[in-house]
């Protein structure tokens, strides 16, 4: 038996410090899921309960705080949004796993950009379709190396950052998220089967804003690690 045209590569991200790689299995995105965030988005974060979508592991564009890689801004889109995010690894996974267990799963940290062609979610949102043109396109998902737990330990502070051009748009910590990660990923496996390889975007602080062609993005979280991109 053989593949009738050439398999692609498998998608990996690089691990901190190291040559090797983690394997992406899938990409699990957190929704509105810092309060300020929910509120700038017109949205009332004490009732509404953690929801996900999901962008493709081809998305991934790997970055780092020094990489400058260039995020091309994408097609037909004029209102193209950042959105600075922790970044959990899953090194096991499981159905209905129980929030005191959850952190054992992880493997470690990296920080990303859920990069959003909010225009296009925008028209989706309206026409009652799926965010998948706003949110899974080429590139959106610039992501920097991983971080191995036993060099980060599983952070529960630490300020989220990111400077467009120089000026902080974004700023927050990560002790402000709504759904902490343990209670993520408890109710991300009461929805899907979750596996090594899965990487979690846990949700981004408010500020998010439009880019431009030129613009040079950089953030990171505190303690795990920063990104930098440019938009080309």
């Amino acid at each position: 038996m053989a593949f009738v045209i050439a398999p692609p590569s498998a998608p990996a991200v690089a691990v901190a410090g190291s040559d090797d790689l983690f394997p992406v299995h899938r990409v699990y995105c957190v929704g509105r899921n810092y309060a300020d965030h929910a509120r700038e988005m017109g949205h009332d974060p004490d009732r509404e309960a953690p929801f996900f979508f999901q962008k493709s592991p081809d998305n991934l564009l790997p970055s780092g705080p020094e990489d400058d890689a260039a995020f091309p801004y994408p097609p037909k889109s004029e209102n193209v949004h950042h959105e600075i995010e922790l970044v959990a690894a899953l090194s096991g996974g499981g159905t209905d796993i129980a929030p005191a267990k959850a952190l054992d799963l992880v493997w470690g940290y990296g920080v990303g950009l859920d990069m959003t062609r909010r225009d296009l979610q925008g028209e989706a949102k309206k026409a009652g379709r799926p965010w998948d043109s706003g949110k899974a396109f080429e590139n959106s998902a610039p992501i920097g190396p991983i971080h191995p737990v036993t060099a980060t330990g599983h952070p529960s502070e630490g300020r989220v950052w990111l400077d467009v051009n120089g000026e902080t748009r974004q700023d927050g910590n990560i002790n402000q998220l709504i759904w902490s990660l343990p209670e993520i990923i408890a109710h991300l496996s009461g929805l899907f089967e979750l596996k090594g390889g899965d990487l979690i975007f846990t949700g981004t602080p408010a500020g998010v804003g439009a880019v431009e062609r030129g613009d040079v993005l950089e953030g990171g979280v505190e303690g795990i690690g920063e990104i930098k991109i440019k938009v080309t």
